[in-house]
């Protein structure tokens, strides 16, 4: 089972203890409640969570498509993912643009 949604939201990024960063669009709304929903009939089929509470997806951002998983946020609300160098090389993208994602829930 796939599903597709769409979500825009602003990249922002966390920096960690030693000063490593991560780029992050959060997925809130309408989208973080259909992942919530998806990762919650995943849970009763395996019996289990995935790690951290995890979803894998596909992501697609402009032209650029990767998988990775996206995780729920206590802090933020709604689910993050991470979009890395290489995409936001890609696309253009720097911390505070607004991103347009597509994420195929899989």
């Amino acid at each position: 089972m796939s599903e597709a949604i769409t979500h825009t939201a602003p990249l922002w990024r966390w920096t960690g203890e030693n000063n490593g960063s991560w780029h992050f669009v959060t997925i809130g709304g309408e989208a973080g409640e259909a992942i919530a929903a998806h990762e919650a009939m995943r849970r009763l089929e395996l019996g289990h969570r995935r790690g951290f509470g995890s979803v894998r997806v596909t992501a697609r951002i402009g032209t650029s498509e990767w998988r990775t998983s996206v995780f729920p946020s206590k802090a933020e609300g709604g689910w993050l993912l991470p979009v890395k160098a290489a995409v936001r090389k890609a696309e253009g993208l720097a911390e505070g643009d607004a991103v347009s994602v597509t994420l195929t829930l899989t």
